[in-house]
């Protein structure tokens, strides 16, 4: 369910929707429900909006198959798949249980990888708390690994990432780098100086909890610099952790309007992962909105973002970093080297127009 779009995935498939709508492409979008309601907003960029239930019973655990991908199968959808002859895309490999079905087998279908996903449960299982939690995600990086082969079905894997395009390319074939869509249509930078930092991303996902927390320990508790850490539904121990520093605020489950006027009006926006895949789209909404960018390697590697911000890879080097961006006004002719690199990689039109691209090269090849 791609609304509303304030997260990871669904943001770089919402506003890829959008881009196909601009460009006169109609979408009959095929949704799986478990939690969020039915957009109505979504009506007015798709042509229909199909709704599916999503099967969550923990029988799904003992499956073979991923518990992501057995649970979001439906032979309701495959009946609607075959009312006619449209091109079909598979966001992500969460949604390709009916790639390989013998009944498509005519069809064009493109997949969108959003992660390397086996490699993005293991590092899921490694900053996981909970055993059972951990225990699931090993078993999911494990059948994610082997599911992973359905991909030989597709005509194309449109890739988010230059490293997923790099590391896909070696196993498949028709492999295409396709960058995240996003929310930011230019770059908009004010001027002057902020009063703090700030860290955001979606604070129940482990990866952006241990981020946060290493923030705060090795970072913020050693230096009288505000820090703002903003999310969805942060764990216990981020919130108790925060709480021991007075420098340090944490803003739960605020909206979207919210976190982007965060970015907006931080000096620095501080954003490590210890997870080097996909994309972040937290990196490039802070680059399109925001003044200083501080990252470490992992967040900017062979993304083409490295010379937009500052990489700093120890708890020193970041202490350092921040005391001296803190004190320094955000230049203005940085923005144009932003806008230069960010229009040309991460254009919402032209990423439409090379999936428009693709789709229009294989009907070719067909007839």
């Amino acid at each position: 369910m791609p609304y509303p779009a304030n997260y990871g995935g669904v943001i770089d498939i919402y506003y890829k929707i959008k881009a196909l709508h601009q460009q006169g492409i109609k979408i009959h979008l095929h949704c799986f429900e478990y939690g969020r309601a039915e957009a109505l907003s979504l009506q007015s960029i798709c042509e229909k909006v199909y709704y599916y239930k999503r099967k969550m019973s923990k029988q799904y655990l003992f499956n073979m198959l991923p518990f992501v991908v057995v649970t979001r199968s439906s032979e309701k959808l495959m009946e609607t798949l075959l009312r006619d002859r449209h091109p079909i895309m598979f966001e992500g490999l969460h949604c390709c249980f009916h790639l390989s079905d013998s009944r498509l087998k005519d069809r064009i279908k493109i997949v969108r990888t959003h992660n390397i996903e086996h490699e993005y449960y293991i590092n899921l299982e490694k900053v996981e708390k909970s055993i059972f939690r951990k225990i699931y995600f090993g078993m999911e990086a494990t059948k994610l690994k082997r599911f992973e082969k359905v991909l030989n079905k597709a005509n194309y894997i449109a890739a988010i990432s230059p490293a997923d395009a790099k590391e896909l390319s070696g196993r498949y074939n028709n492999v295409h780098h396709i960058t995240a869509f996003h929310p930011n249509e230019k770059v908009i930078i004010k001027e002057g100086k902020g009063e703090y930092c700030l860290y955001h991303g979606n604070l129940e996902v482990g990866e952006n909890n241990q981020a946060a927390l290493y923030l705060v320990n090795e970072v913020f508790s050693k230096i009288n610099i505000p820090l703002i850490i903003a999310g969805r539904k942060p764990s216990e121990e981020l919130i108790e952790t925060v709480l021991k520093h007075n420098n340090i605020e944490l803003r739960a489950n605020i909206n979207t309007q919210e976190i982007d006027e965060l970015i907006k009006n931080a000096q620095i926006n501080v954003l490590p992962t210890f997870q080097a895949t996909g994309i972040k789209l937290k990196l490039l909404a802070a680059l399109f909105a925001g003044r200083h960018s501080l990252v470490n390697s992992p967040m900017v590697a062979n993304t083409g973002l490295e010379e937009l911000c500052s990489i700093k890879n120890t708890a020193d080097e970041m202490i350092k970093e921040t005391v001296r961006l803190f004190e320094l006004p955000f230049e203005m002719n940085e923005k144009e080297k932003r806008e230069k690199i960010l229009s040309l990689n991460f254009s919402n039109t032209e990423n439409g127009k090379k999936l428009i691209d693709l789709i229009q090269f294989s009907e070719n090849k067909e007839i």
